[in-house]
């Protein structure tokens, strides 16, 4: 990654470009550590030309948002990338650092007196809500729930067979296992007969993304441990049964990345709320 200096008497805007991940923390640090030393408080980071952000860089940004404001300054991101912007809107970094579309918007955000309290907003962490794509191992199993249903495959386009994936929403990760909420999709299938269908001890091939770690789908074989019946479907929390070594020290990584990123996030929103 590479990061542009454009000083100004009151602001400075650095443009980022390549990917900020673990490496250029410290070039990052470095940056705004020399802006300060000019004087300089009000920091600019325009990500429109940043392919790839980790969690680490994002716990970086947080850092240096919280330095700057301890000293009367203030932090702005400016024109995330479709990726950087998709990030900092799902792990909650968007509340408490402020992004605007332009340089120009993220400058006056400095002189607004009107800007939003973001340290007061005390849902500012929000686990990864990255699709995760499962199926029965069990085909005869599938069979049996979904033989009579009409609808057609959400994920491959056609009727149902064997080929059949549901799509759920992941709502938490660690080494351990997954757990993610399923809505039914298009089988119309009710709550208790999802429940049936996956009962506790099915085993079930997922596919999951770590997007704060690396591009493309993880697999791995796991097996249905915890179910709970909602009103708009069910929540599984599944053990890993069968998973690369190599995705699985990746997992353990971004699970721990994730919760001290988690843990960043709440000390910044706790300052502010003394109340609490």
């Amino acid at each position: 990654m590479r990061i542009t200096v454009e000083p100004s008497e009151n602001h400075a805007v650095l443009h980022l470009r390549g990917e900020f991940d673990t490496y250029y923390c410290p070039l990052l640090q470095e940056e705004i550590d020399n802006t300060q030393k000019a004087g300089i408080t009000h920091i600019v980071l325009n990500l429109r030309m940043v392919k790839f952000i980790n969690s680490t860089a994002l716990g970086a940004i947080i850092k240096a948002s919280k330095a700057l404001d301890a000293q009367g300054g203030q932090l702005v991101i400016s024109h995330p990338s479709t990726f950087c912007r998709d990030i900092l809107e799902k792990v909650g970094l968007n509340r408490v650092v402020p992004v605007l579309d332009t340089d120009e918007d993220a400058i006056a955000q400095f002189d607004s007196q009107d800007a939003p309290d973001a340290a007061s907003d005390e849902g500012a962490f929000e686990e990864d809500a990255s699709s995760v794509l499962f199926s029965l191992k069990d085909k005869e199993r599938l069979q049996h729930f979904i033989e009579s249903v009409r609808a057609d495959n959400p994920v491959h386009g056609h009727a149902f067979g064997s080929n059949w994936s549901g799509v759920g929403r992941m709502s938490s990760l660690s080494a351990e296992g997954l757990a993610f909420t399923w809505g039914g999709g298009s089988t119309e299938l009710s709550p208790f007969e999802m429940g049936q269908m996956l009962a506790l001890g099915t085993p079930l091939s997922v596919k999951f993304r770590l997007p704060l770690l690396q591009r493309g789908y993880c697999e791995a074989v796991v097996e249905v441990e915890q179910l709970e019946e909602r009103a708009d479907g069910v929540k599984l929390t599944c053990g890993f049964k069968d998973i690369d070594a190599d995705t699985l020290r990746a997992v353990a990584q971004y699970a721990q990345d994730m919760e001290l990123l988690k843990g960043e996030l709440g000390e910044t929103v706790g300052e502010g709320n003394p109340a609490d």
